[in-house]
């Protein structure tokens, strides 16, 4: 048995479960989150508590237990407090404007690069530097977080471009370290 698989999910209060035709849905105050549901698994919603069961116990179906677990307890967690990634923009001259449905980045670049931001996401720029994706799906937000690094990759010499809060970029010494 899975120890992350047989683990219950709690159902906080003003948060909403369903199953219907194999998709598990989530419905709170940050949003609504839809999941398919693996085959040849079970699912119950009881008093508060969903559960997860498989139906044998092959190679596959055991590895995937875990992770439909997680998934499920994902998007409970995301309807009900919601998923944030933070990225900073590091440069001189780089800059982050939200307008409307759109960021509008300059990164360096002889234009302006325009980023649309997708329906359920919401997008902060704190200082010009510091972008904020919230959203209640977890996959999308961090495919946007990481969209939107993608713009401007972290350069190792310099350290210009933009770059998750948390990570650490691995600076190379150039040229004149070279002697």
């Amino acid at each position: 048995m899975s120890r992350i698989g047989k683990q219950p999910i709690e159902v906080p209060k003003g948060t909403k479960v369903a199953l219907n035709d194999n998709v598990f849905t989530a419905e709170g105050p940050k949003g609504k989150v839809a999941q398919p549901i693996f085959p040849d698994f079970n699912v119950t919603i009881d008093d508060g508590t969903v559960e997860v069961a498989r139906s044998g116990d092959a190679g596959p179906q055991r590895a995937m237990h875990g992770l439909l677990r997680s998934l499920l307890s994902n998007a409970v967690q995301g309807v009900h407090e919601g998923w944030t990634k933070t990225l900073d923009i590091v440069g001189v001259g780089y800059r982050a404007e939200v307008k409307g449905k759109e960021v509008h980045f300059a990164l360096g670049y002889s234009h302006p690069v325009i980023y649309p931001i997708p329906d359920g996401i919401s997008i902060e720029v704190d200082k010009n530097n510091r972008v904020t994706v919230t959203g209640a799906d977890r996959q999308q937000v961090g495919q946007v977080s990481a969209e939107i690094r993608k713009l401007r990759k972290p350069d190792p010499y310099k350290g210009k471009g933009i770059k998750y809060s948390d990570e650490i970029i691995r600076r190379k010494v150039g040229k004149a370290g070279a002697k």
